[in-house]
């Protein structure tokens, strides 16, 4: 597959199986474990204090668990709440666990991902935690792709959750590419640029046929977002060791190609793009619980200008729209505390 797209420019995880773990001290939960979701095995991590109320993250990518990582990120928000991380179809230990030897162009046509099927299964993870924890609700947390299926969770079944916090929330994903390659090419032409430049003329407008020219956009928006936001501490994106072997490693880059290449589409692949079937403000802007949006004010790839519009037009019990200054699409303890923030407002907590 290496061939096939260019890389997102982002780091990107996939797993190996580990041992199932379970650990409780107390009222500390530590669990690394499968479930049966949907007739096929998923990972999911629980992590925290069972007394406290409970967040499903949904990652981004798609592909990018947060599994490996969570250790490092979210830690300090144990104390507070159970954490539930969740590799989606596709991605992850949940994908490595019956990855192919070699994904192939064939592999790929012949094993399609869906939206509906990440929002099913995630409705299934919900109400398995709900269950299994003794929750009457879950705080839903989705990032970036996985704000995707958050919000047609959260419209859908709003009886397992107590609220919605969005970070970097997709809206129109045609829409954002489109914004995306208008203000990058301001940006590289500002910074007199050519090399990228070359580029974005050789690709020109969305849509794109193939994933590859997809991928180089992103990586070139990467770029300048990295220019204008503070970044992540580094520590926070060293691999756990469990995770960090040659065969998790390679699995992690196949992973993210597959769930890629699903996402934007590739006519040549016979790969139809999930993004093609998303307008949520056209038919997801109703909750029956609170909506939280945090939103990097350096966000190029799932601007502003796209966010705001939308956020204006949902009707919710409760909602809040918080620009974090000096951060873009991805993570930095600016943007962790604001999410923080807001989930603790969810919860009533101080």
């Amino acid at each position: 597959m290496k061939n096939l797209i260019a890389r997102k420019g982002h780091t990107l995880f996939l797993l190996l199986i580990l041992p199932l773990f379970t650990l409780a001290q107390g009222n500390q939960l530590r669990e690394r474990r499968f479930i049966t979701i949907n007739g096929i095995e998923q990972w999911i991590t629980i992590t925290g204090d069972k007394t406290k109320p409970a967040i499903l993250f949904m990652h981004g990518g798609p592909g990018s668990t947060m599994s490996p990582y969570a250790d490092n990120v979210y830690k300090e928000w144990e104390k507070d709440f159970v954490l539930i991380h969740w590799d989606q179809r596709g991605a992850g230990k949940t994908y490595g666990l019956t990855a192919p030897d070699e994904l192939s162009p064939a592999y790929l046509k012949a094993n399609p991902l869906t939206v509906d099927q990440i929002v099913d299964d995630g409705i299934k993870v919900a109400e398995y935690m709900v269950k299994y924890l003794g929750k009457q609700k879950l705080t839903l947390f989705g990032t970036s792709w996985g704000s995707i299926p958050a919000v047609e969770m959260a419209v859908k079944r709003p009886d397992l959750f107590n609220g919605y916090v969005g970070h970097s929330q997709v809206v129109e994903p045609l829409a954002n590419l489109i914004a995306d390659y208008t203000k990058i090419s301001a940006l590289v032409k500002k910074a007199n640029d050519q090399q990228s430049a070359d580029v974005l003329n050789a690709i020109e407008k969305p849509p794109y046929a193939s994933a590859r020219d997809a991928g180089k956009l992103f990586k070139i928006i990467k770029k300048y977002e990295r220019m204008a936001s503070t970044p992540s501490p580094d520590a926070w994106w060293k691999l756990a060791p469990e995770y960090d072997n040659a065969k998790d490693n390679q699995n992690r880059e196949d992973g993210d190609d597959y769930s890629f290449v699903n996402y934007v589409g590739d006519s040549k692949l016979g790969v139809k793009p999930m993004m093609a079937t998303i307008n949520f403000a056209k038919d997801h802007w109703q909750f029956k619980i609170p909506v939280y949006l945090v939103q990097g004010e350096e966000d190029i790839l799932t601007p502003a200008e796209i966010t705001k519009p939308y956020f204006a037009k949902i009707k919710a019990p409760a909602k809040q729209f918080i620009l974090v200054p000096k951060a873009a699409h991805g993570f930095n303890e600016v943007v962790l505390d604001a999410q923080l923030k807001a989930i603790k407002q969810v919860n009533g907590i101080k």
